[in-house]
């Protein structure tokens, strides 16, 4: 069994003169990000390894997750301006030692592949999470496994 966990970005600034790649997490991104990280801890979401798109919102994200985890973090490029395919490059390429995968990238991207694994419709906010769980031993068989969306949070709905 493996668990896949997508993670949209925290709310982001654009400052003038800012390339996209290079836009900032805004003060209610920086606090989503902490409070989405701990909650997911306190209800006991397993993760073994953060992949993150290198954009600075989503990796300030990923290493934010990381000040609750402690993890291994990845940057893969593939995740900025991703499509289906690209999630699925990643995917294929984990470890099969690596149980469950939180990877942090951005939308449109990472909702049109929620969408496309899911069973259900998804709309990413910001700092938004969704687990999947996978009845697969190898991240090789992603693509025929059966996948069960084992749970969706929102940072506003968070207690």
């Amino acid at each position: 069994m493996k668990t896949l966990i997508l993670v949209r970005h925290a709310k982001s600034d654009w400052p003038e003169n800012t390339e996209d790649f290079d836009r900032p997490l805004a003060e209610q991104g920086l606090h989503d990000a902490t409070k989405m990280a701990q909650f997911l801890k306190e209800n006991n979401i397993v993760i073994d390894k953060f992949v993150s798109s290198p954009a600075l919102r989503a990796l300030s994200t990923c290493n934010i997750f990381n000040e609750t985890y402690q993890l291994e973090v990845e940057t893969n490029k593939k995740l900025y301006n991703a499509n289906e395919s690209s999630f699925e490059s990643v995917i294929y390429d984990l470890s099969d030692d690596v149980n469950s995968v939180a990877m942090f990238s951005h939308n449109n991207g990472i909702s049109n592949f929620a969408n496309m694994i899911g069973d259900q419709i998804f709309s990413f906010p910001t700092c938004g999470v969704v687990g999947f769980s996978l009845d697969c031993d190898s991240w090789s068989e992603f693509e025929s496994t059966d996948k069960k969306v084992l749970f969706s949070y929102e940072p506003k709905k968070l207690k």
